[in-house]
């Protein structure tokens, strides 16, 4: 008798440790989901949050015909392109845990990691004619790394591609002037591709394009926004035979570089200053709006000759700079998956020293999203979140309401001066420089529907 209660209740207790631990892994399959890094953090800005849609993904395959190439001339070229977009979502859809590789510290093999996302791979899109966006990622990255943007920003309503580059490895001697060539070569085709097939599939407006680019992507998008290329610059010079000068500058093939129908251009962490790689006249060539954001750390893209300068440069446009104060060039990244966090080199790719990701991340949504929704939606009511702003974010006042929440955002407008969408004490460290485009005496002036 004794024996048996003595197993009743041993059953009961393993019953009950079994119903927690399935509890526990419910909750834990909730909080993976939670850190798909294109949900924002609670302390992120406004606009940084989600949008109403629910996002798909789907891979598309494209080959640029007998393409100028360092590695190969007049090959194939064939490149993937992970395209996210508004979807009709079954309920109970998987969302997509996303694969890839980096290249670790030489001689170490490439280190593989996953990413949870929000998106449904292969869900049905919804067919309407959004405003179509090309991403292009730095030297030897993947597209997956930065579903913190391409999930978030397709959650609004855009339809968000970002290319495979498939830069060789490092270890090809000729892997950079490979890149130097090819990048802003790759975003124009796939721009021009994707703008053709995906409006004839009345999923997009090819009239309304945007070019966002990280690092080596920042060079290639503010090439193919009409940045012209410097044939006399140290970057033309590293690529051989002459092969980029057809395309820079007083080129027979410059136009080839060019993006058609672009209303804005977001460059992180663009690389190319250094090397002086537009001359000093070339990003003026630029027409379309231009959103710069960098670290003024950046010690693998200088701050000063880059994104600093090119805030001045870029005379022909409407343009605006975040600055993450103390920041490096490691901005542009996801949130360290726990497989890139086993080396001060993998973990490297993802974090800054200073920043903590997420807060990056928020910050950089909300302004990009006000950015585009102005410029590419022709949303008006945006200009309050770039227009207007004290350029040290940490002097914004804003002398709330008795029984504010703690979490408000900022209304910005009359007597306020805290940045609007930001909450207080939350727009420490970033600065934020606008420069408008001086009209030409006689034209009319551009709005952000028909900004060229």
């Amino acid at each position: 008798m004794k024996s048996d209660s003595l197993r009743v209740v041993l059953l009961l207790l393993c019953a009950t440790a079994a119903a927690a631990a399935a509890a526990s892994g419910a909750a834990g399959a909730d909080a993976g989901a939670q850190s798909a890094p294109s949900r924002p953090a609670v302390d992120s800005p406004e606009l940084a949050q989600l949008g109403s849609y629910a996002v798909g993904v789907r891979t598309v395959t494209l080959v640029d015909r007998d393409a100028v190439d360092v590695l190969a001339p007049h090959r194939d070229r064939r490149l993937q392109v992970d395209v996210w977009y508004p979807a009709t979502v079954v309920q109970g859809a998987r969302p997509e845990v996303y694969k890839s590789s980096l290249q670790s510290e030489p001689p170490g093999a490439p280190v593989p990691f996953s990413m949870r996302g929000i998106a449904v791979r292969d869900a049905k899109p919804i067919r309407e004619h959004y405003p179509l966006i090309i991403v292009s990622h730095g030297r030897s990255n993947a597209t997956v790394a930065l579903s913190w943007l391409t999930e978030n920003l397709a959650s609004k309503g855009y339809v968000v591609a970002a290319i495979r580059h498939e830069d060789p490895l490092r270890s090809e001697p000729r892997e950079f002037p490979e890149i130097l060539l090819r990048r802003p070569l790759d975003v124009a085709f796939v721009a021009r591709t994707l703008q053709r097939s995906l409006a004839e599939q009345g999923q997009v407006d090819s009239a309304r394009t945007a070019l966002i680019g990280y690092s080596m992507g920042g060079y290639a998008v503010l090439t193919a926004a009409g940045g012209a290329l410097d044939p006399n610059s140290a970057a033309a010079k590293l690529v051989p035979d002459q092969l980029l000068a057809p395309f820079a500058q007083g080129g027979a093939r410059h136009e080839e570089t060019r993006v058609q129908g672009l209303r804005a251009v977001v460059a992180i962490a663009p690389w190319g200053g250094s090397y002086a790689a537009w001359g000093s006249a070339g990003i003026a060539g630029i027409t379309a709006p231009l959103l710069l954001i960098s670290g003024d750390r950046d010690q693998t893209v200088d701050y000063a000759t880059g994104a600093h300068a090119f805030l001045e440069a870029a005379t022909g446009t409407q343009r605006y700079l975040l600055t993450f104060r103390g920041a490096g060039h490691a901005i542009g990244f996801d949130p360290a998956p726990q497989e890139m966090g086993h080396s001060l080199w993998d973990i490297s790719w993802f974090e800054d020293p200073v920043w903590r990701k997420e807060r990056v991340i928020g910050v950089s949504l909300h302004m990009i999203t006000a950015f585009l929704d102005r410029y590419l939606k022709g949303d008006e009511s945006r200009a309050a979140y770039l227009d207007g702003l004290v350029p040290d974010g940490a002097t914004g006042q804003w002398q709330a309401p008795a029984g504010t929440g703690y979490g408000a955002y900022s209304p910005g407008g009359s007597g306020v001066t805290l940045w609007k969408g930001f909450q207080r004490g939350y727009a420490e460290g970033l600065e934020f420089q606008r420069r408008d485009l001086k009209a030409v005496e006689g034209a009319p002036a551009a709005s952000p529907a028909t900004a060229p």
